[in-house]
């Protein structure tokens, strides 16, 4: 019940997070889409970082263990995909659709509902997913330092490092 109650209290407080930094906005997804405003980029990679230094950080300090899941090609491709054409149609990713809804913004319905209904199509076609889909480009359960032969705390300061560029760049084109 605790681990919920933090889960909760962090839900709330990421969703905060996204209102304030204004990337529930149609016009900053539009923006996205089109690559002439990287706000939700910038949110994007600022969240991968924070997440990949506490992630890590409770690993080491045995307060936490990864559950890696199999890195396979042909369901990240396909799975991408869909998610992009879906964003693409709607102007809402799935976590800003359910955003926009407790903003009151009516026509993210039609992203939520379009979850709910991909997900029970994915929990139907599962099966058959698993033996197809599912099985190309299996490259197991990997990790980026893994792969290179390195401590991860090698990786995480040149992801950084990369990422605070990547925003430097984007200030000085205005993006």
């Amino acid at each position: 019940m605790k681990i919920l109650l933090y889960g909760l209290i962090t839900g709330i407080f990421f969703g905060y997070l996204l209102q304030k930094g204004q990337v529930l906005r149609y016009d900053r997804q539009l923006g996205a889409l089109r690559l002439m405003d990287m706000t939700i980029v910038k949110f994007m990679l600022s969240s991968i970082l924070v997440g990949m230094v506490g992630v890590y950080l409770l690993k080491d300090l045995g307060l936490a263990a990864l559950s890696l899941k199999p890195t396979v090609l042909g369901g990240n491709i396909l799975g991408g995909l869909i998610f992009g054409f879906g964003w693409a149609l709607l102007g809402y990713c799935p976590g800003t659709s359910v955003g926009a809804l407790a903003e009151g913004r009516w026509d993210a319905v039609w992203g939520v509902a379009g979850m709910l209904f991909g997900a029970a199509l994915f929990a139907e076609a599962y099966s058959s997913l698993v033996k197809t889909v599912l099985t190309w480009g299996n490259y197991g359960k990997i990790t980026l330092p893994e792969l290179l032969g390195v401590n991860h705390w090698f990786i995480i300061p040149l992801f950084i490092i990369a990422t605070l560029i990547l925003f430097q760049w984007f200030e000085k084109k205005g993006l």
